[in-house]
Order: C-alpha cells, then structure tokens, then sequence
C-alpha cells in the first residue's frame, strides 16, 4: 500500500472509533476524497450502513452508537429525552412497555440519513423549542471517558437539565434530559401519544427530583399544556419537592384546555382529565 494512503489510514484510526457513525461530509472535511473513502470500503476498512454514512466495523449499528455519534463526531445538537431519557435512567416500570421509539430533541431536524439505518428502533425528532424557550447547552463536542457516575442517582452526571451518561465498553458519554426535564418532555405527548394513567404511576414513583431544576424548567416552559398537566399530577401525589417551587412564579396561561373529549374538568388548572382521574 502507498506510504500517503496507509498515513491516512492510520489517521482515520485515530479519528473515528470502532461503531461510530459519520457522513460523507465530516469524511470530506477531514481530507478523505470519494475515491478514498471508495478505496477504504471495497478493501473493509470501511462499511456502509446506509447511502453517504460510514463506519469502522465493530459489530451491529446500534442505536445509543447512532446518537453518540450525532452528539459528539458530527455535533449535532440534540439530546435523548422524554420517554427514552426516562426508560434508560431507570423508571421504565412505570411506563409499563418499553418503546422501539427513539425520542431526539432539539433546535433543528436530524440528517434525513437517520431514518434509513438497519436499526430495531425508529428515531422520533421533537423541535425543543417548542417546550423552552433556553436552547440546553451540551458538553464538549468530544469522547470523554466518563466512567464517574452520580452516586445519589445512579444516572450518570447532571450538569443543568442534562445528564451525561456513560455507555458501551469505553464509557462514551451518551447525553439525555434529566429525569425533571424529560417529565415535561412525556407530558407533552399527552393524551395523543401517551396514557395519563402510565404518567399518573410515573409521577407517583418520582419522590427524588429537583424541586430548584423544575422550577427552572417551569419558568422557561412556554407550553401551557406541559405546565398545567405537570402541577395537576404533582398536586395528586404531593411530593415533598413541590412545596419547595413557587408555583404564584410560573405562568399557566388563561382559558381552559380541552385534553380529553368527555373527560371531567380539573377546576384548578381548567384542563379535561379522564373521569377515573378524579378530576376536581
């Protein structure tokens, strides 16, 4: 092989770890032509899990590889949230199934490549601005190895409303909401896409969470819905956490919401909760 070639070979080694995922563009920004990256396929140097998306082989695509690549190799702004966020930091009993859906938030869609990888999840993309109005900062845009964990939460590391969580092997950093934030996240799925009885059990179980990030999040909420929804549940199950948020601060909007259709109102958030709720 030509001493330039292997050079460069050796380089992409350093570059791209075993699993992770990048595009022709990120190839073409770090000097590897489409006559090389053609080269580096045909001899398996590389693979191709779908059109324009390369590889170093290790095994199967999987979906946290997927991400962690978006994160961290291509700088994607976009984090892990809502269902997913919460499922993977430990509360998926609460949620009864486990979903394939891959829940991703964030300012702007995904590369349209995503879609089309050989995975057994689905990604969904939700537009956080929709929700806050602060746009999450991320961690560095690199490959830490974080093997440190929270010990209070078993979680990973909660830096503001994300957390860093380690997964695979190496301790690849894998970003998510916090669980306060992916709550808001779920309780934007409701009643369409989520069961207000699952969310119901959720809240139940939640006695940990930070009464000063909710409230953070609640005042940077601009979904009325969310916010409504989230103090309706949080005044059934009373957690010691909600007597520590200065509910007179958030804005709930005017007017009532019509959630569920031949559901009861709830006079205290003029929302429409199914009658076994015990909407007030």
């Amino acid at each position: 092989m030509a001493e330039p070639v292997q050079r460069k070979l050796n380089q992409l080694e350093r570059l791209l770890p075993e699993g992770l995922l990048v595009d022709a563009a990120w190839l073409s920004a770090h000097g590897y032509s489409t006559s090389l990256r053609s080269q580096y396929v045909s001899a398996g140097w590389l693979e191709q899990p779908t059109r324009q998306v390369y590889r170093r082989t290790r095994g199967s695509v999987s979906w946290p590889q997927v991400v962690i690549s978006l994160q961290t190799l291509l700088q994607e702004h976009l984090t892990v949230g809502g269902r997913t966020a919460l499922e993977l930091q430990g509360f998926s009993h609460y949620l009864l199934h486990e979903s394939k859906l891959v829940h991703l938030y964030g300012p702007k869609r995904p590369p349209a490549w995503l879609g089309k990888l050989p995975l057994d999840s689905s990604f969904v993309y939700h537009n956080s601005q929709r929700l806050f109005k602060t746009l999450a900062k991320l961690p560095d845009a690199k490959l830490p190895s974080a093997t440190a964990a929270d010990s209070s939460s078993g979680t990973g590391i909660v830096r503001d409303d994300l957390v860093a969580q380690p997964w695979g092997q190496w301790g690849w950093t894998l970003t998510l909401s916090s669980p306060e934030r992916a709550l808001l996240e779920l309780l934007d799925e409701l009643p369409d896409r989520e069961s207000f009885h699952q969310v119901d059990k959720l809240v139940e179980g939640l006695a940990n969470l930070s009464p000063r990030r909710l409230e953070r999040l609640l005042l940077d909420c601009h979904n009325v819905k969310v916010k409504r929804l989230f103090f309706f549940f949080a005044d059934r199950h009373r957690h010691a956490w909600l007597k520590r948020i200065n509910k007179d601060a958030i804005d709930l909007g005017k007017g009532k919401r019509m959630l569920v259709r031949g559901g009861k109102l709830d006079a205290a958030y003029q929302i429409t909760v199914p009658e076994d709720l015990d909407g007030l």
